[in-house]
């Protein structure tokens, strides 16, 4: 018996309506039902970045003791992820939505800004994407990508799904630090599974993952709702709080990020005062050329290849990646990828990246763009709706990231184990970017060994010129603060 996705695969184009050709829904074996419910899906994993970018972003005080406005950088934050992720649905046509990246935002708000403003901090992020647009148009970064081995890709895919196994069971309090050298993190607290947030996770989880099994359609978007309506009632009932007051205290078991409450308000108007607020030049002259220098080229290597990552994770997910190991409309996909990171900086919520947070939408049945506009329809949404997002706890939308996390690690399969040339790249790769917590630490590791195993195996010939030059770079990339020590000294 044909299934819907068949029958619409054998539909004469001429009866196809405009969205479908456009987006390619039913030659890639979707349906626009397919495509609103994993837009949803990945809306859903991805929305805690508004509430978390202000938090981490608002948190910090710039060189020039300015404190951000958590308001504005929540309306800015929702409205960029909106904006970059309709584009990409529209021009690349690839299910996967972008946000400000986590890891970056960190990186600027507490070692970038506090040796300048705010606005040149800014300004060094809107250069980098800069940058890296060039780097799209001139055909440069799409080479390095199509010089990576295909297997090696497929170990970057596997490597993020455990990297996203791990975000959520952290996040979900599920695997916490132990608080002792040895071991360095455990089940829960002392080894103990405790507090009904954990709870809603465990049950949220085993659901999500029978209906997985069962085939249930809008399986990981029905567990993320399902959660969040059981942490609704257990808050309502034992009344647990947050896992950190306002005041500063902590409460381990308390719910991670957001207390499930319904809001008193359900609509806010958006501030977007700090759009626009960045100086290109401000960083070059308060913080030394050669810092500002390495700060370029520290965010300029994390978002390389913390796309190429991500993209080739979800393409592999959905099963959109060609011989090759390549996703459909490669360059069109950096390219986007490229103007996020500049878009973020010149709106003042850091660089924007893709999220692989994406591969729960693809997971849901998502293959297009079509998926990614709704997620970016929902994010601009969310500038209105801020207090709806904030409802969802850690606890409820980490399952959709372990059950991802597991279905991006079948692709395990097609790694030649035997080959040790590739083996030991790949699995370098895959255990250093959830040990690490880095897509980009993970796949530098990966490219230096195969570098290094080639050439000391005779094969240096196997070895794509690119790949000597991205190598050299990772080295610089590990090394940067040596480096940077010894030029300053």
């Amino acid at each position: 018996m044909a299934t819907r996705a068949s029958t619409e695969r054998q539909t004469p184009p001429g009866r196809q309506n405009w969205l479908d050709n456009y987006f390619e829904i039913s030659r890639r074996g979707s349906t626009v039902a397919r495509e609103i419910r994993g837009g949803f899906a990945t809306f859903f994993t991805m929305a805690y970045i508004v509430v978390l970018n202000p938090l981490i972003l608002g948190g910090a005080v710039d060189g020039a003791d300015n404190q951000l406005s958590i308001t504005q950088l929540a309306a800015a934050t929702a409205l960029v992820a909106g904006v970059m992720s309709i584009l990409m649905g529209v021009v690349a046509r690839f299910p996967l939505a972008l946000a400000a990246g986590l890891g970056v935002n960190a990186m600027v708000a507490f070692e970038i800004a506090p040796t300048m403003t705010w606005a040149d901090a800014m300004g060094l992020v809107v250069i980098e994407g800069l940058i890296i647009t060039v780097l799209v148009l001139t055909g440069l970064r799409g080479a390095v990508f199509r010089a990576v081995p295909t297997q090696l890709k497929t170990a970057i895919g596997v490597g993020i799904g455990l990297f996203l196994a791990l975000i959520g069971l952290v996040d979900a309090g599920f695997v916490r630090a132990s608080g002792s050298a040895s071991p360095p993190i455990g089940m829960g607290i002392g080894g103990v599974l405790d507090g009904w947030p954990t709870v809603v996770f465990v049950i949220g989880l085993l659901a999500t993952l029978v209906m997985v099994v069962r085939r249930v359609p809008g399986a990981i978007l029905i567990g993320i709702i399902g959660s969040t309506v059981l942490a609704i009632i257990v808050e309502a009932i034992a009344n647990v709080g947050p896992s950190t007051s306002a005041d500063g205290s902590v409460n381990p078991l308390g719910w991670s990020l957001n207390v499930p409450e319904l809001p008193e308000r359900l609509v806010d108007t958006p501030d977007f005062g700090l759009i626009g607020h960045f100086s290109l030049l401000g960083s070059w002259e308060r913080a030394g050329v050669i810092t500002a220098l390495l700060f370029v080229f520290t965010l300029l290597i994390t978002d390389f290849f913390d796309t190429m990552g991500t993209m080739v994770a979800v393409g592999q997910e959905g099963g959109l990646l060609d011989e090759n190991g390549n996703p459909p409309r490669t360059r069109e996909i950096l390219l986007v990828d490229s103007l996020a990171a500049a878009a973020g900086g010149a709106a003042s919520v850091s660089s924007n990246t893709s999220y692989i947070e994406s591969a729960s939408g693809v997971a849901e049945g998502a293959r297009t763009g079509l998926a990614s506009v709704v997620t970016g329809v929902l994010f601009l949404l969310a500038t209105f709706l801020a207090p709806l997002v904030t409802i969802v706890p850690f606890e409820a939308a980490a399952t959709a990231l372990v059950v991802v996390g597991f279905l991006m690690m079948l692709g395990v399969r097609s790694i030649e184990w035997a080959d040790w040339e590739i083996a030991i790249p790949a699995f370098l790769t895959i255990v250093l970017m959830p040990f690490t917590y880095s897509i980009s630490n993970g796949i530098g590791a990966g490219i230096i060994s195969y570098v290094l195993l080639k050439t000391v195996r005779g094969k240096v010939r196997e070895v794509h010129p690119l790949l000597w030059v991205v190598a050299a770079l990772f080295l610089v990339y590990f090394l940067r603060a040596p480096i940077e020590q010894i030029v300053q000294g």
